[in-house]
């Protein structure tokens, strides 16, 4: 008889646990994969850690790299190097502004404007941009922007 009732408790007892752990692991299986895939299509504001849009960003770093820079601000989306000088034209020297303003890949989200002076009397002395010069850098940019986001999405 005591050996009957035992064996009755032990069965209780197994099955209790047994439901124990499987209402346990359901809770505990509700709680994870949670993980999302990003998708290589989403927009670079989705997926950027910086302020503006990523190809904009790259695509004036690497159109400007020949000018040295005194600031970048990747969260405010400012580029603005420090006076250029072109060996071939060395009476002339240039500095550029870039701004990006928004987080898509636009071309109203582009900004860029130039400075530029003259040798004259021993100093530098302002002279007039050509508009045709900033349009055609910032078209430099958008192409190179645009290539490296079909670049990205293994277009």
């Amino acid at each position: 008889m005591t050996g009957s009732t035992h064996t009755g408790l032990l069965s209780a007892r197994s099955l209790a646990t047994a439901g124990f752990c499987a209402v346990a692991a359901l809770a505990l299986a509700g709680c994870g994969g949670g993980r999302k895939q990003v998708n290589s299509s989403i927009a670079p504001s989705a997926v950027t850690t910086i302020g503006v849009n990523s190809y904009l960003w790259r695509a004036s770093l690497d159109s400007l790299s020949f000018m040295p820079l005194l600031q970048s601000d990747s969260a405010g989306g400012v580029i603005v190097t420090d006076w250029y000088v072109n060996p071939k034209q060395p009476g002339e020297r240039v500095k550029v502004t870039v701004m990006i303003l928004d987080k898509d890949l636009r071309a109203d989200a582009l900004r860029v404007t130039a400075q530029r002076e003259v040798s004259a009397n021993g100093g530098w002395a302002p002279a007039p941009v050509q508009a045709a010069t900033v349009q055609k850098l910032e078209d430099i940019i958008l192409t190179r922007a645009r290539d490296l986001r079909r670049d990205s999405i293994g277009g």
